[in-house]
């Protein structure tokens, strides 16, 4: 192929200092083929499962992307014109018409993380040598769809070619998990396993709370109009997400707080949950005594726990009432953490077996609280940047502010958290490169020597991800 702006530079996003980008350019050589460890994300098992050809350019690449409906839909573009179909069963675009509208706009990405992956993915993954606009829209859709009906990309193959060695889904606690049956009994148990996100049956504010309680009872045989029922459906789900390889829980929930109830008390507002009458208030301390019982379960069947909190979900509702979740509406909003999780932290925060991942949508809580937190308690990891910090300035700021009060080692390494599958190689391309930057500067500042440097790069890329989530 010829030569191109498309194609990605050899030292993208290292330092313009030389000297720096010399010791950044040898510290990534020595990690850049190291596999990927992909221990949280969003990605479809039944892709694995089936292992079945993708349609089209469209529907994998542009509708499930929310990176990319946010943006065109913030500059008036309509998400049934993308292809995206409305819940009322109204028709939408045709994936091609689709493609083109998404071409003619490719230019609002400029700057931003999602054109990075993008361009990767077109350059390095189909092998495109030029720019995506309005006139090689068609070009590059059926160079994109003729690619995805061969063999080589297969879910399963594409795994093989980027080399993913282990990679996460994540299903709702009520999920029988049979993608992951099929995975298991394929071979593939070892290298795609699922999380066990128990929001559904954990918040009482989703309105159909009550039914999924019964529902946890019917599917492990608990009473769960009892609170001791409750739990014991609870830690009967975590043991069958478990058999079906899941080392890992995941709370989205709204805020990081915690609670530490007697039992008289939490079972009085179970009860109140149950009968559908709580208040806005009484959602939040439930929700927050169930942080407290998830970490106690970890500590008793060894997974590791992840906190997101910080999501204001479907902010849009007009948009959530056409079209439904996850479609770029979701807006970050201020958490805190140093006074939320110290019920959590009172009563497991000592413990060294325990791991809690923490994540955060509010960047200044970096270095006034969450760096501190994981710089003291045992328990504590720092997740990477997340979400709308997932970029290049972001991952920046973030060892930036980090590292001198938490250090290297409190830290999970990277995870993709991408529904994006073709998005993985490239994000932690990014995440790679930029922890190679960051450890190039304190090489050439004298902080750090350059074999201390490679050892941080290969722990930073597998090691730490490794340790977290307990894959060795």
């Amino acid at each position: 192929m010829t030569s191109s702006n498309l194609s990605p530079h050899a030292d993208r996003f290292f330092a313009s200092d030389p000297a720096q980008r010399e010791i950044a350019r040898r510290l990534y050589h020595l990690i850049q083929d190291e596999p990927i460890i992909s221990p949280h994300g969003h990605t479809d098992p039944a892709w694995f499962a089936e292992n079945d050809f993708f349609k089209n350019a469209t529907d994998f690449l542009l509708v499930p992307d929310h990176y990319i409906l946010r943006m065109l839909y913030s500059q008036g573009v309509k998400l049934n014109d993308l292809g995206v179909a409305p819940k009322d069963g109204s028709a939408s675009a045709k994936p091609r018409d689709a493609w083109r509208l998404f071409a003619e706009h490719y230019h609002l990405f400029r700057g931003t993380p999602c054109r990075i992956w993008m361009d990767h993915v077109f350059a390095t993954v189909f092998e495109i040598d030029k720019k995506l606009t309005a006139e090689t829209a068609d070009f590059y859709y059926d160079t994109i769809t003729d690619t995805l009906q061969t063999e080589a990309f297969r879910p399963r193959a594409l795994l093989d070619k980027f080399n993913v060695a282990f990679l996460a889904t994540t299903e709702g606690a009520l999920d029988p998990l049979p993608h992951h049956k099929k995975i298991i009994a394929d071979g593939w148990g070892k290298r795609v396993v699922t999380t066990f996100r128990p929001d559904d049956v954990l918040d009482p504010d989703n309105p159909n709370f009550v039914t999924n309680v019964k529902k946890l009872g019917e599917i492990t045989g608990e009473d769960t109009s009892t609170w001791a029922g409750y739990l014991s459906g609870l830690v009967a789900r975590r043991a069958y997400f478990r058999e079906h390889g899941a080392t890992a829980t995941d709370h989205g929930h709204p805020t990081a707080a915690t609670a530490n109830l007697s039992l008289s008390d939490i079972t009085a507002l179970f009860e109140i949950c149950l009968s559908g009458k709580n208040t806005k208030a009484e959602s939040e301390l439930f929700r927050a005594q169930m942080l407290t019982e998830m970490a106690k379960m970890s500590l008793a069947d060894g997974m590791t726990m992840q906190i997101h909190p910080g999501a204001y979900r479907n902010h849009n509702a007009t948009l959530f009432k056409d079209f439904g979740p996850d479609k770029g509406a979701d807006i970050p909003y201020r958490v805190t953490y140093t006074e939320h999780l110290k019920p959590l932290l009172d009563v497991v925060g000592n413990e060294t077996d325990l791991t809690i991942i923490l994540f955060t949508l509010d960047e200044s809580s970096y270095a006034r609280e969450l760096a501190p937190l994981a710089g003291h308690y045992p328990c504590l990891k720092l997740g990477p940047p997340w979400w709308f910090h997932d970029s290049l300035e972001g991952m920046k700021r973030f060892r930036e502010q980090t590292t001198e009060s938490a250090g290297f080692y409190n830290t999970a390494g990277f995870n993709d958290d991408t529904r994006a599958l073709l998005s993985i190689p490239a994000r932690h391309d990014l995440a790679r490169r930029m922890d190679c930057r960051f450890l190039a500067q304190l090489v050439s500042e004298h902080r750090l020597d350059e074999e201390e440097a490679a050892e941080l790069a290969l722990d930073l890329t597998v090691n730490l991800a490794r340790k977290a989530y307990h894959l060795d």
